[in-house]
């Protein structure tokens, strides 16, 4: 379903670092953390703990998105962050480029998710079993050549959440390797960027964002 694993060997881009915090800028086609297998071994937690061996792990995004990421650079802060994604007070702002034109200019995609067990890890919408599922979106721009460029806010923070919602209202991310067919998926890299990420500092509680502008 998709090519063998080759990372990218892109540097370590670093937005910010203190006591407490370290934020990065992930590029795609990077694991957030070991695949199984040595293989898989390469991965953005690896490279960040390579530089900063007290960085601990908050929360991930998909190999294929590109964007922001926080590491905690103390247990203290760890457990700080991940109360704060549990609690869903981290705000999450996407951008990503999909397949056609949205006639509406925006609104909610309430679909609860599953894995889909045979075909792991992709994941499914069920009614009956599916744990709840939020997504706000609009549109930012529709080009000319039948795409549209949206800006996507998920409430809850499931796996490919994003991408199987989009799939969902008929518009697939581009160049996504599970979720889209035909001309949606012949593009380079999954065209979704994780650009902008608000959170309040463990010391302190001042609020913070941080952002990464989209490369495509």
């Amino acid at each position: 379903m998709r090519e063998a694993y080759s990372p990218p060997g892109d540097p370590l881009e670093i937005l910010h670092a203190d006591h407490e915090v370290l934020v990065v800028n992930k590029p795609a086609g990077l694991l957030s953390v070991p695949g199984k297998g040595e293989h898989l071994a390469d991965c953005l937690l690896a490279r960040v703990q390579a530089a900063f061996p007290e960085a601990l792990l908050v929360h991930r995004l998909d190999r294929d998105t590109s964007g922001v990421m926080v590491f905690a650079m103390s247990p203290h802060a760890q457990r700080h962050l991940g109360l704060q994604f549990e609690k869903r007070q981290v705000k999450k702002d996407y951008v990503a480029r999909v397949w056609g034109h949205p006639e509406d200019d925006g609104g909610t995609i309430d679909l609860p998710l599953i894995v889909d067990w045979p075909n792991r890890p992709m994941q499914k919408v069920d009614h009956t079993e599916g744990r709840a599922a939020v997504t706000e979106w609009s549109v930012t721009r529709r080009e000319a050549d039948g795409t549209a460029r949206l800006r996507l806010q998920p409430q809850t923070g499931r796996s490919h959440q994003l991408r199987v919602h989009c799939r969902e209202i008929g518009h697939p991310i581009l160049g996504d390797p599970f979720y889209a067919s035909g001309a949606a998926r012949a593009y380079p890299r999954l065209m979704l960027h994780a650009e902008r990420l608000r959170f309040r500092h463990p010391d302190g509680g001042k609020g913070l964002t941080f952002r990464a502008r989209p490369p495509f």
